[in-house]
């Protein structure tokens, strides 16, 4: 059993490990966050503990302590981390090519693969149970993932706006509009259990028919 580290030795065992301006090993960070990715969507936060981490990442809990800081830090950092990788930032970037539609598809189609993945579904349903988290670490989650997104597509939308391609008096509402949209009753229904991930066909031909009600809404008058 590995003995708890008070917050003192931590910072100090910390300190001597990486020295002024070592550089952190990347490979590290990346099993570190893999591993929380996987650790928090099946046992939630509180059920899971950084030696567990560092087990699950085949590192030492000094290592995690190191690269993260703390447990919050890195569920922070994890939900970043997902949602980074299954709605990368270039998808937000005026420059792809393609027309306004084909991009709404994109970014529509990234955002519900995220959302009703098994990681996400489990993350969702965390937040939503009573007593198991706490209005702390409801905060750091929409702030890491939510809000990264709406903040994105908000400024995807006024640069689209500024170009007049789009005509939207409000792109905040207008974003949130969008997401919730794109949700529709399936995502409820999978947060539910009431049924299984739909097939892609279904997905598509939702997709399709919530980004043309999008842009019949707020297309150029």
């Amino acid at each position: 059993m590995v003995s708890p580290i008070s917050p003192a030795n931590r910072k100090a065992d910390i300190k001597s490990a990486t020295g002024p301006g070592r550089p952190k090993d990347l490979s590290k960070r990346a099993s570190i966050l893999e591993a929380a990715k996987r650790l928090f969507a099946r046992e939630g936060f509180a059920g899971v503990s950084m030696d567990q981490i560092a087990a699950e990442a085949g590192v030492s809990k000094l290592t995690v302590y190191s690269h993260f800081g703390d447990k919050e830090a890195l569920f922070r950092a994890a939900i970043q981390a997902k949602c980074e990788e299954m709605l990368p930032q270039d998808l937000f970037q005026l420059e792809l090519r393609g027309s306004l539609r084909n991009q709404l598809k994109a970014i529509a189609t990234a955002f519900f693969a995220l959302i009703t993945s098994d990681e996400a579904i489990s993350t969702h349903r965390m937040m939503l149970t009573p007593g198991n988290t706490d209005d702390t670490l409801k905060r750091i989650f929409w702030e890491a993932g939510p809000q990264r997104t709406h903040d994105a597509f908000s400024a995807f939308l006024q640069a689209r706006v500024d170009n007049r391609e789009l005509d939207i008096p409000d792109v905040r509402r207008a974003s949130e509009q969008f997401f919730t949209l794109i949700k529709g009753e399936l995502h409820g229904r999978m947060m539910c259990g009431l049924c299984d991930k739909p097939a892609r066909g279904d997905v598509s031909s939702h997709i399709d028919a919530t980004v043309d009600m999008f842009l019949r809404a707020y297309g150029p008058r």
